[in-house]
């Protein structure tokens, strides 16, 4: 496991990660973060408006990611996209505006509540090329060269195993195919006792 935990460690770490992702889907991001979220963060961040502006402003408000992959490089129509950690959908919806009704985007997030979130928000558009599923981004249950392009926003700094993940995305990807990751990334080192750096993991 990536970081040197302990194994007992480990289900504590995913567990606190579920707990603050049903706490956001319960209330929104609102203030649950340290940086703009919703609307205002999607402004920030550069999403393109002229997809924003025929997205519903209740589904805008559920955005709680940490960049914009989409400025990393294009998606085409027809492309099948995944979105690895996809949260409250956001930018699935994103996605398949842009890959339009002949591609296909699939979310996947580890956390019920906020796949709950995500298709009540893709309710709002009844997208058929749209699908929100359970799966783990260390794990993904889709054949190899299965998609054009793989997303992820803001979800490989909660990985535990960053390069099964990864290995995971590369698998999946067709030959030539993109990733367009936005996270974080720590310039310090994480705290020297198990236990502090087992919360810093999830906060």
């Amino acid at each position: 496991m990536s970081q040197d935990l302990p194994e007992p460690e480990i289900p504590r770490v995913r567990q606190g990660i579920r707990e603050k992702y049903d706490q956001v889907a319960a209330a929104g991001p609102g203030g649950r973060f340290r940086y703009p979220t919703g609307r205002e963060g999607l402004d920030r961040l550069g999403y393109p408006p002229e997809i924003l502006r025929n997205l519903p402003a209740a589904v805008l408000a559920t955005f709680c990611g940490v960049g914009n992959p989409f400025s990393l490089g294009p998606l085409h129509p027809g492309d099948a996209v995944l979105d690895i950690g996809c949260g409250a959908g956001v930018d699935a919806l994103v996605a398949a505006a842009l890959v339009g009704p002949g591609g296909r985007v699939v979310g996947i997030d580890v956390t019920p509540a906020m796949l709950e979130t995500a298709r009540a928000n893709l309710a709002q558009l009844n997208w058929p090329q749209v699908s929100f599923e359970p799966a783990d981004a260390e794990n993904l249950p889709f054949p190899e060269g299965d998609f054009d392009a793989v997303i992820s926003n803001g979800v490989f700094n909660l990985t535990l195993n960053k390069g099964q993940a990864l290995a995971e995305a590369q698998r999946v990807l067709k030959l030539g195919g993109r990733l367009l990751l936005a996270d974080m990334v720590l310039v310090s080192e994480l705290p020297p006792g198990v236990g502090d750096k087992v919360e810093n993991w999830f906060q």
